[in-house]
């Protein structure tokens, strides 16, 4: 019986309990935590780097009262391409997959940074859905169009990150399945394929870090727009 490509994504259950809290959880429990030493080994050390040049580049272009979100940006950031990256191992689940957990993080984080421009500027934000120099009859329209493109970027933040990890996983499943139907047949041409799985696998690797980026990247420009 053959079984679907797409049941790869489906959430495993043990016992009845799901799986993708322990694969949600599993990220913390990787990472060193920091030590009150003077000097800290390299891998404490390393990783205090990153995560410092990380969340400078992603504040600098907001002002002093966005960075109070650098710690839950980092923590995002951190967790995400972790989690995307463990996904990539054999016999494992990935869970930015599902369309849910994104949406779980989407959502929450889009709508806190609308709620701070409607508190702290409710001109400035309701200003960004009519562009200046609008023609009087284009403006229902245009208010209609903003209002539509404001609302629809939790769902582009959320269906982006599955996208991009799903169809990366697919590849990388049916170019493995080639490989093994031809190695008895053609011996060469599944050693080709094999190079092009290898170089998908690490294109992969980049594509689970750089979408991480951007979904926090995204957040950060749209709290930009609410400070």
């Amino acid at each position: 019986m053959m079984t679907s490509f797409f049941d790869q994504f489906a959430s495993p259950y043990l016992l009845g309990i799901p799986l993708i809290l322990v694969a949600m959880l599993l990220p913390w429990l990787l990472f060193p935590a920091p030590t009150s030493r003077w000097i800290n080994n390299r891998l404490i050390t390393v990783q205090t780097w990153l995560t410092g040049r990380f969340t400078n580049q992603l504040m600098s272009p907001l002002n002093f009262k966005g960075h109070k979100w650098a710690l839950l940006f980092a923590s995002l950031m951190i967790f995400l391409i972790t989690i995307n990256l463990l996904g990539l191992l054999p016999y494992t689940f990935t869970p930015t997959t599902q369309l849910s957990l994104n949406m779980g993080f989407a959502v929450p984080l889009w709508l806190a940074t609308v709620i701070i421009g409607m508190k702290d500027q409710p001109t400035i934000a309701l200003g960004h859905l009519l562009p200046e120099g609008t023609p009087i009859p284009l403006i229902p329209a245009l208010i209609i169009i903003e209002t539509i493109s404001l609302l629809i970027r939790p769902l582009a933040l959320g269906v982006r990150l599955t996208a991009n990890l799903t169809a990366g996983h697919l590849l990388i499943q049916l170019i493995s399945t080639a490989v093994f139907v031809l190695l008895p047949m053609m011996p060469a041409v599944a050693a080709l394929t094999a190079a092009v799985l290898f170089l998908l696998t690490l294109l992969e690797v980049a594509v689970a870090m750089i979408q991480a980026y951007v979904f926090v990247l995204l957040l950060s420009l749209y709290l930009q727009e609410n400070i």
